[in-house]
């Protein structure tokens, strides 16, 4: 199978107007905070992917059945009901750190929160940092 191309891909849209644009300003706020914690994991800059997620880094993956594609070690995107933290290794593999987290959902690789001060900010590095490498380390396919 040839590599398929995402609908969602790295622009060069600004970043910083993106997240300036931003309301409520405490989301905002958490934005820029959440944005610093998956630079820092990373050690790569943010880019644009869409119109709306913030991504740090790059993997290239291919799954079993021949799909494979590009897309970002870690990302965010602010919505208008949560941020949706994007976790690309899944969290089964943090059980023991998930209960420390505070409040969340989740979904296969994305993690909502309300807002940054329902959760553990300590945790939250951890897991970004632990997902981001793990994902970096095993780029066949998480």
């Amino acid at each position: 199978m040839a590599k398929s191309t995402n609908k969602t891909q790295p622009n060069n849209l600004s970043v910083s107007h993106f997240i300036n644009q931003v309301e409520p300003e405490q989301k905002r706020k958490d934005c820029l905070a959440i944005a610093e914690m998956m630079r820092q994991a990373t050690q790569a800059e943010p880019k644009m992917w869409g119109d709306s997620m913030i991504g740090f880094g790059e993997y290239h993956y291919k799954y079993a059945s021949g799909r494979e594609g590009d897309w970002f070690l870690t990302g965010f995107a602010p919505r208008k009901q949560n941020i949706s933290l994007y976790i690309m290794a899944g969290f089964k593999r943090y059980e023991e750190l998930m209960p420390k987290l505070g409040k969340y959902k989740t979904g296969k690789s994305c993690l909502y929160i309300n807002k940054l001060a329902d959760v553990d900010e300590k945790v939250l590095k951890e897991l970004i940092q632990l997902s981001a490498s793990y994902v970096k380390d095993n780029q066949s396919g998480c």
